[in-house]
């Protein structure tokens, strides 16, 4: 190996991030944990990413998330061959790819870690989407097992106070569907406890999200991608908070350090949208060969914005308005103040759209945002157009065009 060649692999090792495998061994263990619940008679319930988990948690419910199923499949490039074997059993390739690539596991127990552990219930909320409450229905069916919906009113301008009460009264009726399935009645002291823990995780993970406010940022939103698991699935744990305390503390020693994750940043851009998990690795070295830094994302900030609604004294009633303001859940109108706000926040040169196939209530408005984005800020924006699993949709020499094409603007605006 030449002394180029391993200067340039010593700067690739000293860019890594050490809490990698720290990571890696916590999912390991919750996913062993999973499998063998019934073994030490635990509990398992299958919920949407955008439920209510603290309830779970504070009964010793160990949560699944079919959603993290689906990322799972799609970075491991498995997400053609389950997808096709799901539309073999009928369902349309319109559908949801991370549904089909779920319901096509369950028979076969496929999947990158042997198909989930079975369910001793389910719980879907519709803040994310409906195609949710269909997937749902149908592995409570496949599983016979109960099912819990939360319907959650979409939110245009203002939460009302009947909606409000609307959806208190079923985090009400949630508690018992748990204590009905369980057996046990619910430790609000103990809810409280994980609440507590929920709000202090959250503030931790927008800590780290945070760091990325640094020039040059020391973490992409594609690392976030990955770090995100931990606030999603096991939050209201000591886990969380001990694993993003010792993330935030490797990102600050990097910004001490002067570490970054991309050589030279030179433009700082906004991601919209779920990863395309199947190519986060090429998205992530095409836009750093450009000196482009991916250093914030609407998807894994999500987790961070109803952190200021939920409150350990009055735990349920704000359950109810945390949950129902996710940013699936709001008009467009909303959503673009969010992105202004995001923008602002991390010196944003250029915003990239995933128009996801598969994600409907994320996509729809983009071309709205898009044109709100330009005539208000003169941002440039990137839409890709591609699926977060289904690998069929993806067009690489033609994402890669437009990459090109963008980059060229960004340089034309700045002239750096």
């Amino acid at each position: 190996m030449t002394h180029t060649n391993l200067k340039n692999e010593s700067r690739r090792e000293r860019r890594k991030i050490k809490s990698v495998k720290k990571m890696k061994e916590i999912m390991t263990k919750y996913y062993i944990d999973a499998k063998t619940a019934r073994q030490n008679r635990k509990k398992v319930a299958w919920i949407t990413s955008g439920g209510p988990v603290e309830p779970l948690i504070a009964m010793d419910i160990i949560p699944v998330y079919p959603e993290n199923h689906g990322a799972m499949i799609g970075a491991n490039k498995m997400g053609i061959d389950l997808c096709q074997k799901s539309e073999e059993m009928g369902y349309s390739r319109d559908i949801c790819s991370y549904a089909r690539a779920d319901i096509a596991c369950s028979p076969i127990k496929g999947g990158p870690i042997g198909g989930l552990p079975e369910p001793d219930m389910l719980v879907c909320s519709n803040n994310i989407c409906g195609t949710v409450m269909k997937w749902y229905e149908v592995q409570a069916r496949f599983y016979g097992v109960p099912l819990f919906i939360l319907d959650t009113p979409f939110i245009h301008s203002n939460f009302s106070d009947e909606a409000k009460k609307y959806v208190v009264s079923q985090m009400k009726e949630y508690v018992s569907f748990l204590e009905g399935t369980t057996g046990k009645k619910m430790d609000h002291d103990r809810l409280k406890e994980v609440s507590r823990l929920a709000i202090e995780g959250q503030n931790l993970w927008q800590e780290v999200l945070d760091t990325t406010m640094n020039k040059p940022s020391p973490m992409t939103a594609f690392d976030a991608f990955f770090h995100l698991a931990l606030i999603v699935t096991l939050r209201g744990t000591e886990a969380v908070i001990d694993y993003y305390t010792g993330l935030r503390d490797e990102m600050k020693e990097r910004i001490n350090e002067g570490i970054s994750m991309v050589a030279n940043e030179r433009y700082r851009l906004l991601w919209d949208n779920l990863p395309v998990w199947y190519k986060t690795r090429w998205l992530s070295e095409k836009f750093a060969s450009h000196q482009a830094c991916l250093v914030a994302d609407t998807y894994t900030s999500a987790w961070c914005s109803v952190v200021g609604l939920l409150d350990v004294d009055n735990v349920l009633e704000s359950m109810a308005l945390a949950y129902s303001n996710v940013y699936l859940n709001i008009s467009v109108d909303k959503m673009f103040d969010t992105l202004k706000f995001m923008i602002n926040k991390y010196d944003i040169d250029g915003l990239v759209m995933h128009s996801n196939r598969s994600c409907k209530p994320y996509s729809l408005g983009q071309y709205d945002l898009q044109k709100m984005v330009l005539k208000e800020l003169d941002i440039p924006t990137l839409i890709i157009e591609a699926d977060m699993v289904d690998e069929r949709v993806f067009s690489e020499s033609q994402i890669e065009t437009r990459i090109e094409a963008f980059m060229e603007t960004l340089d034309n605006k700045y002239r750096r």
